[in-house]
């Protein structure tokens, strides 16, 4: 019987379907475990090899747990609102809903090829509305919420409201808006309706305020951070600017400590947790308020080093301060100005990364100095940002690199207050910065700063900072680096906000009732010709309610209906980002089908959180920590049993492509040979892999068809070749070194697919994908099915299918239980890449010891089950077992079968090997040198002679000698 793995895989796969082997019970005597995927995004490109790496790891994993009697959990859903469906439908005109199904439609095939044990009764898409009615829902509890930090919580907007009724907000310790005014609970009750909405709102966890954001003027959208790279979009390379707009946004800085502290308690790669602290961003240190000279306005910094503070020579502020156009002189208007122009056209992280361009510009403005009084220039500059801290430094060039840079490039002067640390014409950078540890090495001082003369670092920090807790000009305090999340995006293909704007304009939640406000049909997916967002463009998106009747309808319907206990007006044009449904769908899928709750009490309480979570690090700052956000703020108001959701996490690596590169003679339609690329001055340009050779030998008319460029093209041989140049690197569409696992399953199953992707390396580590490699897996597995059949005709044949035979099987026994107690250890260990080794090992052993019982080859299935999930499926249902081996126990490991009863002994003469000898292990000296001197071959060896000496070392060696 022939290995026919493609008839095997289908066969196999149609069964988990129809019989729905890998759902998972909500309620179950059997302890759980949930096991969770990274939520795909479906492009249109499908899956290339590189994607399905970190989900065989899970699946593995999840297997396995099977077999050792948990119940579990693991899902699959999709991602499916984002940029690329939208900007595919403006190019195509066709609904994004459509091709996203398309997508989806494409990545569940090749899903469902791979064999994965997804539970497919809980999928879930962020863009299916009963889905989204859901993160909808959260928004409103969000914008219904406000963080106590005396309780250090988020609490219910009606209790802040209580407060303010009885107190005012003199005794209220909360995270808010930082211009908050003082009122008493008289002024509250005299307040309209508007105005205690527009300073609820200035509590809110979610919140409207004018924000800077990353503005593409191409893509018609507000873009995060991690969507921009060099200064320009990832999506389709466009320039981002800086711009302010009036922007839905959430308050995770209230949760800033949590985040931080809530590290400690979660297994997570080092490097992940690492990331997230950094970006979180905690420093000790003060708040300093400078006044502005002949401006009633103030200058709040923070600083982790208020000791430095007479040294402050200059000021520095974001240029998008909301100072510089009020304190700016009509002197230094346009020097300013252009400086702001230039500057919103760099991205933050662009500003934060440059250490060497140093650019500025002068306001005019002086500020004063809180303790010498003496007036302190204003300057702005873009390595200081504005939603970083309160957007303003003061500069103290004799102790910071890029202040000392900065003053140097202006000539601004700079106060030697530093000993010995006073900088000098070339004193090297590192010699300039006062560091804390130099302090209690050195004993530097500070001098010329009055009543801190003498003072070590510590100590004059704690002196200034009483100091201007005296003067009322500062405080000792936190910051953190972590800042509130921009939370609107001006796009189509998103969640709608559950949000309308009344008369007033003040922003109203629709009644959860009326849960989901879905998507309107819209005739173009680009902004209005007035510059609105997208939803702009719909015909009826006013909401219009009487009591429990809705409904939405156009601008000239509402305005035409009675106003009589009406309710409704505008709804928002912005919709949600991408990352407000991936915020919380772990914890949906507990419960996924759940029509009146997000998830029950009883799912949650079951289920718990994730014990195993697996995705990419690139996602540690964004997704990552978003999603920690969602979840405490879930359990603050008791709708999730615990505020980290996620016990261990595993970042995946990568798999890299082996791009293709050819050759252009600068200036011409010339491609020349690798070998003869050094006689020219040459273009390098990458062509699809798949008309490469292994070789590297590219099929020349083949690529004069792949693109109009090449048609015409000369191609300059080398021994009638074309050689093209390799080069590994991330695998993407861009580079056109993408293989498609349709391919590699068609030719060599999804068994060697998942096999290989594990054998290629660790699975933390970026690893070179090469298709030929692929055929070393698939011919073990060809090597393990022949190990179950025997003959000409390869028919099925294991022995003592009813009593396994106990005699006969040491060898056997001692190879299986070594292979449980490794792949065990691997497993648990995530050493995928070991246990493929083993596996052959053992099929190599078990091949030469001919072994042909059940007692030892059907453990050996369910071993390697988890990895090769089809193969051994048919072959565990030829042995006569009904139903599938998901659920058969995993073999224990019984460490007698490994204990050595006999050793075999190497026999020398003269200190050279000449044959081998199996002798009992507990034979003495003297017998093991008898039975050895009796031996036949130590008689040819001898030919009659005595040996003078024979040495025996126990389980190791003998040694003749004579």
């Amino acid at each position: 019987m022939k290995y026919n793995f493609n008839e095997i895989e289908a066969k196999w796969q149609k069964y988990w379907a129809d019989h729905q082997t890998f759902k998972a019970e909500n309620n179950s005597d059997k302890p759980k475990y949930y096991v969770l995927d990274m939520f795909p995004y479906p492009s249109g490109a499908g899956l290339h090899v590189g994607h399905p790496l970190g989900y065989i790891a899970s699946d593995i994993y999840a297997r396995y747990k099977r077999h050792q009697g948990f119940n579990v959990l693991h899902p699959q859903g999709y991602d499916s609102f984002g940029l690329p469906a939208e900007q595919y439908a403006i190019q195509t005109g066709q609904h994004p809903a459509i091709t996203t199904a398309e997508n989806i439609k494409t990545y569940r095939r090749q899903l469902d090829q791979i064999g994965f044990s997804f539970d497919w009764s809980r999928e879930v898409r962020t863009s299916d509305p009963s889905y989204y009615k859901w993160t909808q829902w959260i928004f409103i509890q969000l914008f219904n919420s406000w963080y106590n930090n005396d309780s250090n919580k988020a609490e219910d907007i009606s209790e802040l409201v209580k407060i303010f009724e009885t107190e005012g907000n003199a005794t209220v310790n909360a995270v808010c808006d930082d211009d908050i005014k003082a009122f008493s609970a008289e002024e509250w009750t005299s307040f309209s309706s508007e105005e205690q909405q527009k300073i609820l709102l200035q509590y809110r966890l979610t919140y409207l305020a004018e924000t800077e954001v990353n503005w593409c003027p191409a893509l018609g959208t507000v873009l995060a951070n991690d969507e921009i790279v060099n200064g320009v979009s990832e999506r389709g390379g466009h320039p981002v600017i800086r711009k302010k707009m009036t922007q839905w946004s959430m308050r995770i800085s209230a949760y800033a400590e949590r985040l931080l502290q809530g590290l400690d308690k979660i297994d997570w790669t080092d490097s992940l947790k690492e990331s997230q602290r950094n970006w979180i961003g905690k420093s000790v240190g003060a708040s300093v308020t400078f006044n502005v000279n002949d401006h009633d306005a103030v200058i709040d910094v923070f600083t982790t080093r208020p000791d430095t503070i007479f040294g402050v020579s200059f000021m520095t502020l974001a240029p998008e301060h909301e100072l510089v156009s009020q304190i700016t002189t009509p002197e230094q208007k346009e020097d300013v100005d252009a400086y702001i122009e230039a500057t919103a056209k760099r991205s933050e992280r662009d500003r934060m990364a440059d250490v060497k361009t140093i650019s500025g510009a002068f306001t005019g403005a002086y500020a004063e100095h809180p303790f010498t009084k003496e007036p302190i220039p204003i300057w702005i500059g873009d390595y200081v940002l504005a939603g970083y801290g309160t957007g303003a430094v003061m500069s103290v060039p004799c102790g910071d690199q890029r202040d000392y840079d900065f003053a140097k490039h202006f000539n601004i002067p700079i106060p030697n207050i530093f000993s010995p640390l006073a900088p000098k014409e070339g004193t090297d950078a590192d010699d300039l910065i006062a560091t804390e540890a130099f302090a209690e090495k050195s004993g530097f001082v500070l001098k010329n700063s009055g009543f801190l003369n003498g003072l070590k670092y510590k100590e004059a920090t704690k002196k200034v900072i009483a100091e201007l807790e005296t003067i009322g000009q500062g405080k000792g305090t936190t910051n953190y680096r972590l800042r509130d999340a921009v939370f609107s995006r001006q796009r189509y293909w998103g969640e709608p906000f559950p949000v309308y704007y009344d008369e007033t304009g003040m922003p109203q939640m629709i009644d959860e009732q009326f849960l989901p406000l879905e998507l309107p049909e819209v005739d173009k997916y680009l902004p209005t010709e007035t510059g609105e967002p997208p939803l702009g463009n719909a015909k009826k998106w006013h909401w219009l309610q009487y009591g429990d009747r809705a409904e939405i309808v156009s601008k000239e319907e509402f305005e035409n209906s009675s106003p009589s206990g009406r309710l409704g007006g505008a709804l928002e044009l912005n919709t949600m980002p991408g990352w407000a449904g991936s915020s919380w769908y772990f914890n949906r899928y507990m419960d996924a089908n759940n029509p009146n709750e997000f998830a029950s009490k009883e799912a949650l309480a079951y289920w718990q959180d994730v014990d195993l979570y697996i995705g990419g690090s690139e996602h540690a700052a964004g997704h990552l920590l978003y999603s920690r956000f969602w979840q405490k703020f879930l359990f603050d108001k008791g709708l999730v049993p615990v505020d980290e959701y996620a016990k261990k996490l595993i970042n995946q690596g990568m798999i890299l492509g082996t791009s293709a590169i050819v050759y252009r003679i600068s200036g011409t339609n010339k491609y020349v040979s690798k070998g003869l690329k050094d006689k020219y001055d040459i273009e390098e340009l990458r062509v699809d892999v798949n008309m490469v050779n292994s070789s590297d030998e590219i099929d020349v008319e083949q690529l004069k068809q792949w693109q109009p460029q090449f048609k015409d093209a000369e191609f300059i041989m080398e021994d009638g070749k074309y050689i093209v140049g390799r080069e590994v690197e991330k695998m993407s569409k861009r580079w056109f070194n993408v293989v498609n696992p349709d391919d590699i399953v068609a030719d060599y199953g999804a068994d060697s697919l998942r096999l290989y992707e594990m054998f290629l390396g660790p699975l933390e580590q970026y690893k070179p994908w090469n298709t030929a490699g692929i055929t070393g897996v698939h011919n073990f597995l060809k090597k393990l099915w022949k190990l179950y059949h025997q003959g000409e005709n390869g028919s099925f044949y294991v022995s003592g299918e009813s009593s396994p035979p106990s005699e006969g099987l040491g060898e056997a026994l001692k190879t299986l239980h070594k292979t449980i107690k490794k792949v065990q250890e691997d497993i648990e260990n995530f050493s995928f890449n070991t246990s493929v080794s083993t596996f052959m090992i053992a099929v190599n052993e078990l091949t030469a010891q001919k072994c042909t019982s059940k007692e030892i080859l059907e453990p050996l299935l369910i071993l390697i089950s988890p990895y090769a999930p089809h193969i051994a499926e048919e072959l565990w249902s030829q042995l006569g077992n009904s139903g599938s081996i998901s659920t058969a126990p995993f073999p224990e490991f019984d460490e007698s079968h490994l204990v050595e009863s006999s050793k075999n002994y190497p026999i020398s003469f003269n200190g050279k090997m000449r044959f081998t000898m199996e002798l009992p292990l507990d034979l003495s000296k003297d017998e093991i040198e008898k039975a050895v001197l009796e031996n036949e071959k130590t008689q040819d060896q001898l030919q009659g002679r005595t040996p003078k000496k024979v040495i025996v070392v126990p389980g190791k060696i003998v040694n003749i000698v004579g």
